[in-house]
C-alpha cells in the first residue's frame, strides 16, 4: 500500500481554503507542495485519499486545486463568482493581451495605460459598481485575485506581481463557455 506524504496537512490547508497550489509561485512552501503532489504517485494517492472526505483534488496545467460535488445553492454562487473572474479576465487580457502565466506587472502600469485606452476605461467601469477611483479599482481586483491565488505579489518594494500557473484555470473557464450563434437565432 503507498503511503500519504507527510505534507498531506499542509496541502489540505492552502487547497480547503479555495486556494491553487502553482509550479510557478515565488512562495517556495507552494512551490515545494506542488513538487510533494507531482512525485511519482502521489497525485493518485492524494486524489483517493481526499475523495473521502468530498473534495476531489483537481491537476490543471502546472498547478492542483479542490472541487466538490456542490449543492444547487452553492452552484448558484460559483456561477456569479465566474461571471466576476470573466470580467476580470476580459479586463486584463484587454490591458495586455499577453496577460497570462508568468507575466510580472505592477498595478501603476494599469493605471497608466486606463488613461490612453478607452476600452479598457468602459471595462473597468463595468466591474466598478463601488464608483471608487481607478487604482483603487484595480487594486480590488488585484487583490481578489492575489486572494485566490491567480497571481502573487512577489516584490513588495516595487509592487510588482506576477501571474501563477493557476490563472489557466481563468482562462480554461472562458475557453469552455460554447455560445451558439447560429443564424436562425440571430434573425429572430
Amino acid at each position: 500500500m503507498s503511503t500519504i506524504p507527510k505534507q498531506t496537512a499542509e496541502i489540505f490547508k492552502v487547497l480547503s481554503k479555495g486556494q491553487f497550489i502553482s509550479s510557478n509561485s515565488s512562495n517556495p512552501e507552494i512551490v515545494r507542495l506542488y513538487e510533494v503532489i507531482d512525485f511519482e504517485d502521489n497525485y493518485d494517492i492524494l486524489r483517493e485519499y481526499f475523495i473521502n472526505i468530498n473534495f476531489v483534488l483537481e491537476k490543471g496545467d502546472e498547478y492542483y486545486y479542490f472541487s466538490r460535488q456542490e449543492v444547487k445553492q452553492d452552484l448558484e454562487k460559483k456561477i456569479e463568482r465566474a461571471y466576476k473572474w470573466i470580467d476580470y479576465l476580459d479586463f486584463l487580457k484587454t490591458f495586455n493581451n499577453a496577460f497570462s502565466s508568468g507575466l510580472r506587472f505592477q498595478i501603476s502600469e494599469i493605471v497608466t495605460k486606463l488613461k490612453i485606452d478607452a476600452d479598457l476605461e468602459t471595462k473597468l467601469e463595468s466591474i466598478n459598481k463601488d464608483n471608487k477611483n481607478w487604482e483603487d479599482s484595480v487594486k480590488t481586483i488585484i487583490e481578489d485575485l492575489e486572494k485566490e491565488s491567480f497571481i502573487e505579489l512577489c516584490n513588495e518594494i516595487s509592487g510588482e506581481y506576477k501571474v501563477l500557473a493557476s490563472f489557466k484555470y481563468l482562462e480554461d473557464l472562458v475557453m469552455a463557455i460554447n455560445i451558439n450563434n447560429d443564424e436562425e437565432e440571430v434573425q429572430q
